[in-house]
């Protein structure tokens, strides 16, 4: 592990190990710099981590604040959702209509003489390409889908349409890098790589997007509350 991403991960930790009410902050860069054994820029890069996934604020000339309210929720971040906006750009590779398959038929709760589009693009994050990704959207609702609105944030394009997203579903699992996707990805065949589906359902429950994606630069850091209770239905179940 990195040097400032262990030193994200070890504030992280100190930030939600403390339970005492009231506002706190972290101690000066110099003094963290000295207890980390890394350098202040080191520091630097940590605390703005923190800062764009919302745990804490930089106050000019009072020192850095943990956002309680932030606290006292489960967290979530990965390699992707931290980054901003400004960070990010894609280019879109394919964008065609065609009938659905059975598996889409039954997704997104349509016929089999409806269509769907299904595009691809590259996702880069600070000009380097990370994310292949290939998705469906009904044409039903989105008949305006165009490229560019693929090479923007989709989440946006819904939003923009006046519809109200509930959930994201995601499931990741392992894979390695196919020799076409290394060719887009600009990495060899066979490299390590998160496999992410993506699953997007509006208010109402109709689902909006399927995604697969293949990320050569995934990581993801998850705080959240001990479930006891899922701990006792495991054991029940011998597992």
């Amino acid at each position: 592990m990195k040097k400032k991403e262990f030193v994200t991960q070890d504030l992280l930790s100190k930030i939600y190990q403390q339970t005492a009410p009231g506002a706190r902050k972290l101690p000066p860069e110099r003094q963290l710099a000295a207890e980390y054994g890394v350098s202040r820029s080191t520091i630097r890069e940590a605390l703005e981590k923190l800062v764009s996934i919302g745990v804490v604020r930089i106050v000019q000339g009072s020192g850095t604040w943990i956002n309680e309210q932030a606290r006292a929720s489960p967290l979530v971040y990965n390699s992707i959702t931290e980054k901003r906006f400004d960070q990010i750009r894609y280019r879109m590779i394919s964008l065609h209509k065609k009938r659905p398959d059975r598996a889409a038929q039954q997704i997104f709760g349509i016929d089999e003489e409806s269509f769907i589009w299904q595009f691809s693009r590259l996702r880069y994050v600070d000009d380097a390409p990370v994310q292949l990704e290939i998705s469906s959207m009904p044409v039903a609702t989105f008949p305006d889908l165009n490229q560019h609105a693929v090479e923007r944030s989709i989440q946006q394009y819904v939003l923009g349409k006046g519809l109200a997203i509930s959930h994201m579903l995601t499931t990741y699992r392992a894979v390695s890098v196919s020799r076409e996707q290394a060719s887009l990805l600009g990495c060899r065949k066979g490299s390590p790589a998160m496999h992410i589906n993506n699953r997007g359902i509006l208010d109402g429950g109709e689902v909006f997007e399927v995604s697969d994606i293949i990320d050569i630069n995934y990581s993801c850091t998850y705080v959240i509350p001990y479930n006891h209770d899922n701990l006792a239905r495991r054991q029940n179940h011998g597992v």
